[in-house]
C-alpha cells in the first residue's frame, strides 16, 4: 500500500482511529523492555532497524506492514516531546501483551539522552526498561547533526562555523525552561541547533544513571557497530536476554550518513579540544575506551 496514493485527510483518519484504539486497550499494552535512548546521528536509527530482524524483535504497534507507509515507527517521543499526553497515549504504541510472548519490543527516540527530563520521566514510568545507548566520534556527530539541518532548510547559517559560534546563544535559559515549563513544552533550540552540546555525553550519560542502575545499560560504540554489526547485535541480544540470531545479509542499512571529509582542520581540533575532558569522564564511567579517543 503505497502512502502517497491516499488523500492526506485519509491518512490523518486512520491515524487517528488507530491510535484511539490503541489507547483503549492501553491496559493490555506493557510498557518497553527496551529503550534506544540515542544518541541524535550517532547510529541510532540504523541500529533500531538492524535489530528489528531479530526474531524475537517486535516493532511498534501498529506494524508498518498494515499501513501506507514504507517502515515501522522507531521512536515515541513521549520522554521529551510528548509527555503531556500521558500514559495511555504511549502504551497505544506497543503490542498487547498476549502478542508478546517470548519477545521484547523497545522505541527509540535519541533526543531522550540530551533532554533534561527525560531520564527522571523514565526512571518514574517504566522502571524496569533496559536503556540501550550508541555513541559516535562526537566530532563527526556534530557535523551530522548540522549537515542534517541544512539539508531539510531547517538552520540559516550557512557554515558549521557559524552555528557552532551561534550555539550558546541559542541554547541560553532553554534547558532551564524545560525544566520549568508545562510538560508540553519543547524547545527547537535546545533539540535541533545544540550540535556540540549533544555530543557532551558524559554528564547526559550520569544523568540516565542517576535513575537506572548500570547494570541496565549497554552501550555501543557507533564505528564498531558498523565494523561488526552482527557483533553488536549479539551483544544487545544477549543483554536483552535474547538467543543471538545471524542476521540477513541486507539487514545492515547506514541510515542518516553525513560525513566529515571537508570539515575544517581548525574546527576538528577545536572540537577535538572541547570534547577531550567529556571523553575521559566518559570511559571513566563505563571502563572501557571508544574508537574516537585512540591515537
Amino acid at each position: 500500500m503505497n502512502r502517497g496514493t491516499l488523500p492526506g485527510p485519509v491518512v490523518a483518519a486512520g491515524r487517528s482511529m488507530i491510535r484511539g484504539y490503541g489507547m483503549s486497550t492501553a491496559a493490555m499494552r506493557p510498557g518497553p523492555d527496551f529503550l534506544l535512548i540515542g544518541a541524535k546521528r550517532g547510529g541510532s536509527t540504523s541500529l533500531y532497524y538492524t535489530l528489528l530482524e531479530h526474531p524475537q524483535v517486535m516493532p511498534l504497534f501498529p506494524n508498518a506492514r498494515l499501513l501506507p507507509k514504507d517502515n515501522h515507527t522507531k521512536g515515541v517521543h513521549y520522554f521529551d516531546s510528548h509527555y503531556d499526553k500521558g500514559a495511555a497515549w504511549y502504551r497505544s504504541h506497543f503490542p498487547a501483551s498476549g502478542r508478546r510472548s517470548g519477545k521484547v519490543v523497545g522505541e527509540g527516540s535519541p533526543y531522550y539522552l540530551f533532554h533534561p527530563l527525560a531520564a527522571e520521566r523514565a526512571g518514574r514510568d517504566v522502571p524496569d526498561a533496559k536503556i540501550l545507548l550508541v555513541l559516535r566520534d562526537p566530532i563527526e556527530r556534530a557535523f551530522s547533526h548540522y549537515r542534517e539541518r541544512r539539508r531539510q532548510n531547517a538552520e540559516e547559517l550557512a557554515t558549521f562555523e557559524e552555528a557552532l559560534a551561534a550555539e550558546a546563544d541559542r541554547l541560553a535559559g532553554e534547558e532551564e525552561r524545560i525544566v520549568a515549563g508545562q510538560p508540553g513544552y519543547t524547545s527547537y533550540a535546545h533539540e535541533q541547533q545544540s550540535y556540540r552540546a549533544q555530543g557532551e555525553y558524559a554528564p547526559h550519560l550520569r544523568r540516565w544513571m542517576e535513575h537506572f542502575p548500570a547494570e541496565r545499560f549497554c552501550v555501543l560504540a557507533a564505528e564498531e557497530f558498523y565494523a561488526d554489526p552482527q557483533g553488536a547485535c549479539d551483544t544487545v541480544a544477549t543483554f536483552l536476554g535474547l538467543d543471538p540470531a545471524p542476521l540477513p545479509t541486507s539487514a545492515v542499512k547506514v541510515w542518516n550518513a553525513a560525513p566529515s571529509q571537508d570539515l575544517a582542520p581548525a574546527t576538528r581540533q577545536a572540537l577535538a579540544e572541547h570534547y577531550a575532558p567529556y571523553n575521559a569522564d566518559l570511559e571513566a564511567i563505563l571502563g572501557r575506551e571508544f574508537p574516537w579517543t585512540r591515537p
